[in-house]
């Protein structure tokens, strides 16, 4: 097997900055917390209200250092980085709380900076400066790609894009790429066509119908300044098994733009802010899959394996700092868990961490720790009862997004309505093999449904004495203790 001299150097320049860092965190402790998830999984959400809980004081009974009054305040700080943009945690503050709406989904990479005064365990006064680096959950599903080539990679993409229900979103694409002759010549407006219909069933998977997860590259999903160039101007090909890549061939063509997405994309993402992480919260939307069926459930077990895959996992200690810098902990959680009563809560909980489980396995053995919360970072609902016949049904009580439908009825985002959204299976293994469907009751009309969990606007919030918001939660404590409790001691 060929070395590769610049990784020996990258790896050995990672070594002496985690080394640095470590020897630094053990007088002024830091923190670098990545937070990521697929799309509309909450991510700007859940970093809009850890931030505000923890400067203006938030219920948090189980978060220990700020419940038994160790933590004397909590600031926001300049941002550190000069290159990534800063989050904009007072817009998405106004956003939820004074225009009641959700905040835009990310789309490219930020971070924030925050310093935690606190009393440690002994009583000496220190400072934990925690930065976070918020991050769209589709760069991580292309971390992969650096250690495959381009026929492993479109072997793989084309034979996942063959199962249902891919097959039918794919139909244009793959008609167009029944076209193609790999070692035929170069031709930048076959190349054109094959990028613009594989990005459209790229999008379409996406699509909250279908609600597939396993989707890179991530930038064709989100192009920003690169849209239009030959970095994203690829897509795989019917390759010949054997053989040499012919001179000045689509194949070749190919294969060279699609290393150029790993150089120019990929590997600075994973140089520059992936390999720098301590801990990680990976947000899933799953009630978004248990919406799609069965296949949309296997494929986000899938991709969650993938992304546990991407970290490098393990003890973080002195001497593994001299090897390579590790993320010692992760937490995936379950979002909008209060889009079900709680009942409920240990079931959506059991369900990720079977999703989860021989990745985390394999984590675990390698001396990280591994954990799943169903969460939500701002509860959108209150629980309430309702009444059918001679049964009393556990529900939620929310307003509706506008456009929702549920019982016949479409939502008009001004009026709270109770919602039975059904119990989720005790056994796990029934949301893979689609035997998990459930009675629901929607605006007061019985029906029988699949899973089907309506968006609800956000919570018109109370006012602390201080005047400040208090933004209702579901477990956001829990994943606060879990992520940088120990940090904190």
């Amino acid at each position: 097997m060929a070395v590769n001299f610049s990784d020996i150097i990258e790896e050995a320049r990672l070594t002496a900055r985690a080394l640095t860092e470590f020897g630094g965190g053990l007088f002024n402790p830091t923190v670098r917390l990545g937070v990521t998830g697929l799309s509309r999984a909450g991510k700007t959400v859940f970093v809009t209200a850890l931030v505000h809980g923890l400067v203006r004081g938030g219920r948090f009974p189980v978060f220990e250092p700020l419940a038994s009054g160790r933590i004397a305040g909590a600031r926001l700080e300049p941002q550190p980085d000069d290159a990534v943009p800063r989050f904009d945690y007072e817009k998405h503050l106004h956003d939820l709380v004074t225009a009641r709406r959700w905040p835009d989904s990310t789309t490219r990479l930020s971070e924030l900076r925050l310093a935690i005064d606190y009393q440690s365990q002994r009583g000496r006064t220190r400072t934990l400066t925690l930065d976070i680096v918020d991050y769209p959950g589709e760069w991580l599903l292309d971390l992969p790609l650096l250690t495959k080539t381009y026929e492993q990679w479109s072997a793989e993409t084309i034979r996942l894009s063959r199962e249902q229900p891919r097959a039918k979103l794919a139909a244009k694409w793959h008609a167009h790429l029944a076209t193609l002759d790999a070692e035929g010549a170069e031709d930048e407006q076959a190349a054109l066509t094959a990028a613009k219909l594989f990005t459209e069933y790229l999008k379409a998977s996406r699509d909250e119908r279908f609600a597939m997860s396993l989707l890179p590259p991530g930038r064709f999903l989100m192009p920003g300044d690169l849209a239009g160039s030959p970095a994203l101007t690829f897509a795989p090909l019917e390759l010949p098994e054997l053989g040499p890549i012919p001179d000045r061939s689509l194949w070749a063509m190919m294969r060279r733009r699609y290393e150029a997405y790993k150089s120019a994309v990929v590997r600075p993402f994973f140089r520059d802010h992936f390999s720098l992480l301590d801990r990680q919260i990976v947000l899933v939307d799953a009630l978004a899959a248990f919406n799609a069926g069965p296949e949309a459930v296997r494929d986000l077990e899938r991709a969650l394996e993938g992304i546990l895959d991407c970290f490098r996992v393990g003890q973080r200690s002195f001497f593994g700092s001299m090897v390579r810098p590790k993320v010692d902990r992760v937490l995936f959680a379950a979002t909008k868990a209060d889009h079900m009563h709680h009942t409920s809560h240990d079931r959506l909980e059991a369900i990720l961490r079977r999703m989860t489980k021989h990745a985390a396995e394999r984590a675990q053995f390698a001396g990280a720790e591994i954990d799943v919360v169903a969460l939500a970072a701002v509860r959108a609902t209150r629980e309430a009862t309702v009444k059918r016949g001679r049964e009393t049904l556990p529900s939620i009580l929310g307003t509706p997004a506008a456009g929702e439908v549920a019982g016949g009825e479409t939502f008009d985002g001004k009026t709270e309505t109770a919602i039975f959204p059904g119990d989720l299976p005790a056994d796990p293994d029934a949301l893979f093999d689609g035997a998990g469907g459930f009675r629901g009751l929607a605006a007061g009309k019985a029906e029988q449904a699949d899973f089907r969990f309506l968006r609800f606007r956000p919570p018109a919030v109370e006012m602390t004495e201080d005047g400040a918001p208090a933004l209702p939660h579901i477990r956001l404590d829990r994943a606060l203790q879990f992520l940088i409790g120990d940090r904190l001691r």
